[in-house]
């Protein structure tokens, strides 16, 4: 090796000679004087700090605004400060209180006739939608015909006679007057006249009563035309048939229970139109509901369509067996699948 290069790794090497000289201050003594350093700067900055906030309160944080790193909006060119923006507006929100009921119909009936008698024809069937006054069944009105031929025959017999006295009486009245010329001209007797006047005013007692009887007659004609009309069974409103109660043959018999082969009434109907809610509402819980509330309704048999609905009315009483108050909750969509005594669950909003 060269004397040059040899020179070169000596230059590299460390000299160790010299190291105590070139230390100075020990790691221990530094160490030590840093950590008493950092103890003294904490306690002081302690002191200060209890001395200068005593007594004040404690500041309130602020929530920082999505965004706070960047730039405020510019003053507009008039000096005005930017609009702050607008708060949103709350959205109506469930108040989760949630009660369960069923569709009902304000409207309903089993329509049946006002008197006895052997059903001879019904005229609908389940689901048959009818309007009011059409004719649902006929009763065998056969005996009440019999009876009606018979009052006419009484009117017309009574007519005639009410004519054949009409014509007595004038008759009379004519007899009646001459004897009471004759009897001024001293003709005749004062008893002729007295007898004609007799004759007269009997007649015209009996024309009398033959129209009362007349009267009478035709009464108890238009009592047993509304008799035979009580034999048809009509829909006293517009509805749809939920149930055909009787068959042909049967006997309706309204003041029964029913039974064998008497029916009370012929079919139910129902007013679709008339359909609502009834829930029960704990009693806890009725101060969360007011007539009029937003209300959504849930069917059992459809739970992904929901209904816009409303508080119709609480009924004021309540259940003291099950502690609960009913509310009526009308529905504002009328739909062919809502029918009654359906499942439902309402939802109340706020």
């Amino acid at each position: 090796m060269s004397d040059d290069r040899r020179d070169q790794l000596r230059s590299l090497s460390i000299d160790r000679s010299e190291g105590p000289a070139r230390q100075g201050v020990s790691w221990p003594v530094l160490a030590g004087a840093i950590v008493l350093s950092a103890a003294l700067a904490g306690g002081a900055a302690w002191f200060l700090t209890r001395s200068d906030n005593a007594g004040a309160p404690a500041p309130v944080p602020v929530a920082e605004a999505p965004g706070a790193g960047s730039a405020l909006p510019e003053a507009s060119s008039a000096g005005a400060p930017a609009p702050s923006p607008a708060a949103p507006a709350r959205a109506p929100r469930a108040s989760g209180l949630v009660a369960s009921g069923y569709v009902v119909a304000r409207r309903q009936a089993t329509v049946s006739a006002e008197i006895t008698g052997r059903i001879a024809d019904v005229l609908v069937e389940e689901g048959a939608r009818v309007e009011a006054g059409d004719v649902l069944a006929l009763l065998d009105d056969a005996r009440a015909q019999l009876e009606l031929d018979l009052i006419e025959s009484q009117i017309a017999a009574a007519s005639a006679r009410v004519q054949s006295l009409d014509v007595q009486v004038r008759e009379a009245r004519r007899v009646s007057d001459r004897a009471v010329q004759l009897f001024e001209r001293e003709i005749a007797t004062d008893a002729a006249r007295t007898a004609a006047e007799a004759q007269l005013a009997s007649l015209q007692a009996q024309l009398r009563a033959a129209q009362a009887d007349l009267e009478s007659a035709r009464v108890r004609q238009t009592s047993q035309l509304d008799l035979i009309a009580r034999h048809t069974v009509r829909a006293p409103f517009a509805g749809v048939v939920i149930a055909k109660n009787a068959q042909v043959g049967e006997i309706l018999f309204p003041g029964s229970a029913g039974g064998g082969f008497t029916r009370t009434g012929v079919a139910t109907l129902v007013d679709m139109d008339s359909l609502e809610i009834e829930v029960d509402v704990n009693e806890g819980q009725i101060q969360r509901v007011s007539p009029g509330q937003r209300v959504e309704t849930i069917l059992d048999a459809y739970p992904d369509w929901r209904i816009a609905s409303r508080v119709e009315a609480i009924i004021p009483t309540a259940d003291r067996s099950r502690a609960t108050i009913k509310v009526r909750v009308a529905l504002e969509e009328r739909d062919a699948r809502i029918l009654p005594d359906m499942a439902a669950r309402v939802t109340f909003i706020e």
